[in-house]
């Protein structure tokens, strides 16, 4: 060290080297000392360690990878070269029955331990072992510093685990609904091809009863129609308009397109579009006219024509 010459008069109020007070009207140098590393930049430079391992966290969630695996592998190795001994540091990590561990890992009593929670249950933990004694600090031989940058390190792996959990599961739920979906339109082609086949043998069946119809029981009518009455003729004849619409679609449109009419209203209406008038329906049904005329405004009223100029046995008709 070198320091200005000081009066004697000034040394004698002093020891050499120590910084005196001057007495008015002169000055002195202070001592210039040369120091080691201070306690900051020590300070300094565990703290970048811990933000780079913080960045590092940080980089793997925004890689968003598929594998919970991947993660832990990746944060594991990067925990020792951020505590204060990176030399004799190492880390391990267990998930789930799952254990992930630094190179050179080997359990000792010098270790830093935080849980992992998920869904407020513990799932595992993050461990940080020293494989050689150090001078005792905060929590044995580390840091307070590392002690909050473990936590942070163990709320990390747990926000990541959600993240791809959730992730996995909507990936689950899409495939099994792809799986549903196709099933579905599999199940709806087949049903498709069944609806065809019954349409198919709707027709042979309607055929069959037509055919049956005009071979044998029109004969029969035609015969019966020779043999009684004039005066039963008529119904006779309606006999006849009603075997001949067992083949027509008519009972089965009327029903598919206005399914409140009753099986009663049905038939009133079968015999309306044959041009039967309310008293010989009302004779044949043997009700009063009234009663008919009743069931025609109720036929008109399901059908929406109500208070309209249509005659309801040209509406019925025009379903053929």
């Amino acid at each position: 060290m070198r320091s200005a010459e000081i009066p004697a008069d000034e040394r004698e109020n002093g020891n050499e080297g120590e910084m005196v007070e001057p007495s008015p009207g002169r000055w002195r140098v202070v001592p210039i000392q040369e120091s080691e590393p201070s306690k900051l930049e020590r300070a300094l430079h565990e703290r970048v360690k811990e933000l780079n391992c913080l960045y590092g966290l940080a980089q793997l969630a925004k890689e968003s990878p598929d594998s919970l695996d991947q993660v832990l592998r990746s944060v594991v190795s990067l925990l020792p070269p951020s505590w204060q001994y990176p030399e004799i540091t190492c880390a391990r990590i267990t998930f789930r029955g799952e254990m992930f561990k630094s190179k050179g890992f080997r359990v000792t009593k010098w270790r830093q331990i935080a849980r992992i929670v998920l869904y407020n249950e513990p799932v595992g933990e993050v461990g940080v072992f020293y494989l050689e004694e150090r001078p005792p600090l905060y929590e044995g031989p580390f840091l307070r510093e590392e002690r909050i940058l473990l936590e942070a390190v163990a709320e990390h792996i747990a926000a990541m685990a959600k993240r791809i959990f959730a992730e996995q599961e909507l990936h689950d739920t899409n495939r099994q609904l792809r799986v549903e979906r196709e099933a579905l339109q599999e199940a709806n082609t087949a049903l498709r091809a069944v609806l065809s086949r019954i349409e198919d043998e709707k027709r042979d069946i309607q055929r069959q009863i037509q055919a049956n119809v005009e071979k044998i029981l029109m004969p029969m009518v035609y015969a019966l129609a020779m043999e009684v009455p004039k005066s039963q003729r008529r119904y006779v004849e309606l006999l006849r308009d009603n075997l001949e619409g067992i083949a027509s679609p008519f009972i089965s449109q009327l029903s598919e397109a206005h399914r409140s009419l009753t099986p009663t209203e049905i038939g009133i209406c079968n015999m309306i579009k044959t041009g039967l008038t309310s008293k010989e329906i009302a004779q044949i049904r043997g009700v009063s006219p009234a009663t008919i005329s009743r069931h025609r405004e109720r036929v008109r009223r399901k059908l929406g024509i109500t208070g309209s100029e249509t005659n309801l046995a040209s509406y019925l008709q025009g379903i053929m």
